[in-house]
């Protein structure tokens, strides 16, 4: 698929320029929300990885180009995410989205929320990296510098947090044990990342959901989790309206994400 373009008239010289900011609507579906009636969390994320995907595709860079080409795919190692607003069920939004100039390894991918009325109710700053699908290997980005289109980027950041590293602050308590099966995976074949956004949200009961409300969401993803695996959920709730959470890899007893977030 040709990336989408601007076409500007100079004279008789037209330069095609591709669109970095890729914008999608959405109305907000059953069965994208909870017992709120609230948009749930982890679809959010799902919003964000389409519409990710979506402007990749746009700009000559998408997953299956880059998985013909160079056996690599996209993979999102961190996100931070502020929410003023979470919208409901039969809402429409739109999700904008654009990237950043690629650093040695790391792409910066940013993302906006808006309501019908233009209201940014969501804004969410991101990292991805390439990585190799048979070695499971990271790749410098320059690995697609003959691809990735040339374009004026936009400098704006949704967030002036920034990403951090993420460490428990309290005592950790054991809350379940999760085993990955097939419904958690995507094309990568690990753990999707909207699915972590789950685990992390069946840490607390349903009254907790009924009281309580998220204002801000970090995750780390720090090794791949793959079908078969068991996962060991982890709480810190030491501090108020701060939640560190953390899975551990049963067979490795290592980390495979971190997660902080502040609630209300």
């Amino acid at each position: 698929m040709k990336p989408f373009i601007k076409i500007l008239g100079i004279g008789a010289i037209k330069l095609m320029i591709p669109e970095p900011l890729y914008k999608n609507n959405y109305t907000i579906g059953y069965r994208d929300v909870d017992f709120n009636k609230n948009l749930r969390l982890s679809s959010l994320f799902g919003y964000f990885q389409d519409t990710a995907s979506m402007n990749v595709e746009k700009l000559g860079i998408g997953v299956d180009t880059l998985l013909e080409r160079y056996s690599i795919s996209w993979v999102l190692t961190k996100i931070l995410v502020e929410i003023n607003r979470i919208p409901a069920w039969n809402e429409k939004i739109t999700v904008e989205t654009w990237p950043h100039k690629p650093k040695k390894y790391e792409f910066d991918r940013d993302y906006r929320v808006r309501d019908e009325k233009g209201n940014v109710i969501v804004s969410a700053i991101s990292n991805w990296v390439l990585l190799d699908i048979n070695t499971r290997e990271i790749k410098k980005s320059e690995i697609i510098s003959s691809d990735y289109p040339v374009f004026p980027f936009i400098e704006e950041r949704a967030l002036d947090s920034r990403i951090r590293k993420l460490r428990p602050f309290g005592q950790l308590e054991a809350v379940y044990r999760k085993v990955i099966g097939y419904s958690d995976t995507d094309v990568n074949g690990h753990i999707n990342n909207a699915k972590y956004i789950d685990y992390i949200m069946d840490c607390f009961s349903i009254e907790d959901h009924k009281k309580h409300t998220v204002k801000s969401i970090q995750v780390n993803y720090i090794k791949e989790v793959f079908p078969g695996d068991a996962l060991v959920i982890f709480k810190d709730i030491s501090k108020a309206n701060l939640i560190y959470i953390e899975g551990v890899n049963e067979a490795d007893q290592k980390p495979a994400f971190s997660a902080e977030l502040i609630i209300e």
